[in-house]
């Protein structure tokens, strides 16, 4: 049974975008009260018509929605009072002084986890295509390839020139192809025939390097490309990226959707919301339906089916996203997926209340000095 710290834990993934809080630490939820799998949350916002109203609602009941044994919520927004608000920015002036944002990756970004419970169902082809759809759109979008050992997102955009640092900061630069800011460690090894003998510890540790030490500058969305399973990678990113999100991949076929689950799970015990599934590799072969079954198991939206399609195919090996094929159905899937995913997950407003908030008690502290 969920309890009322069970949901306060939970909702330290929400986080107030400009600050860089999450809405516990930052006094922004007033109760949370549980009645069997019913939970109502007070959420006290700095202002009733704080522009980022919708989002940081959003968030909050995904996050809590997302939790096993809640099958209901209903969420209460109120204004902050005066002492609320000087509250809270007492606690976003210590952590700006104590701690320094531990990622290169701002807080405003959307972070989007496209994982799998295995491999081989086209995950890969997924996070490019999503991540290529989104910048059609003018969003600013980086793709990160977390999956170390099974690279393949350089081949599927035609990248082959390698990262390099900033002499002065000494940070890595992302690779700009095909409008996407793109990280890899196949465009640091010697060649894609390379392999990589690393074990857990490595793995994890080269997903630090990538969010701590890249200068991924202002993103709209970081599409991340999990490597498939439940292992150190994917606890790693719950850890240092708290408003990550997930979207599962999956095949028809029940085994495929079975597997899935289990990603499902991980990302659920770790807080992390799932904002749907697509479903890939749809047709004669492998049959249809099972994405539709496993979006309806897990209470997501089932994002897209994607029609199996030799385009695809051609199109990663030949660095032509089939999102840019104009007559392909699996282009037009996954443009819908991107579309749908901008629906779900909205990119932050940059100006938000409590930025102006910040300002304003800043400048009257100035001219009090």
């Amino acid at each position: 049974m969920v309890t009322r710290d069970d949901v306060l834990k939970a909702l330290e993934g929400v986080q107030d975008p400009e600050l860089g809080g999450n809405v516990v630490e930052l006094g922004m939820i007033s109760h949370v009260r549980v009645d069997g799998s019913t939970v109502d949350v007070g959420l006290a916002l700095t202002v009733a018509e704080c522009p980022l109203r919708n989002q940081i609602e959003g968030d909050t009941l995904r996050r809590v929605r997302a939790m096993p044994g809640v099958d209901d919520v209903n969420l209460h927004t109120t204004a902050m009072t005066k002492k609320q608000r000087a509250n809270l920015m007492s606690v976003a002036r210590r952590k700006v002084r104590e701690n320094a944002e531990p990622t290169q990756v701002s807080p405003i970004t959307r972070v989007i986890a496209v994982s799998s419970g295995k491999g081989g169902v086209g995950k890969s082809s997924v996070s490019v295509n999503l991540a290529v759809a989104l910048a059609k759109e003018d969003f600013k979008v980086g793709l990160l390839d977390a999956d170390i050992w099974g690279f393949s997102t350089p081949r599927m955009l035609g990248a082959d020139d390698r990262l390099l640092a900033d002499d002065d900061t000494r940070l890595i630069h992302p690779l700009e192809v095909q409008g996407i800011k793109l990280v890899s460690t196949g465009l640091i090894i010697d060649s894609e025939e390379t392999a990589l003998m690393w074990r857990g510890l490595m793995l994890s540790k080269a997903l630090e390097q990538f969010l701590q030490q890249v200068s991924w500058g202002a993103l709209d969305y970081l599409i991340i490309d999990m490597p498939p399973g439940t292992g150190d990678i994917q606890m790693a990113l719950t850890r240092m990226l708290p408003q990550a999100e997930m979207i599962v991949v999956t095949t028809p076929q029940r085994a495929a959707q079975k597997v899935a689950i289990r990603v499902a799970d991980m990302a659920r015990r770790s807080h992390m919301p799932i904002v749907g599934v697509i479903e890939n590799m749809t047709g004669d072969v492998f049959g249809s339906g099972g994405g539709a079954e496993l979006a309806e198991e897990l209470g997501v939206p089932l994002m897209a089916s994607i029609p199996l399609d030799s385009a695809v195919v051609e199109g990663g090996d030949n660095g032509i996203p089939v999102v840019n094929q104009a007559e392909s159905g699996a282009g037009q899937a996954l443009l819908q997926a991107a579309d749908k995913l901008v629906t779900l997950v909205p990119p932050a407003e940059l100006e938000t209340c409590t930025g102006r908030i910040a300002k304003l008690l800043a400048a009257l502290d100035e001219g009090a000095a």
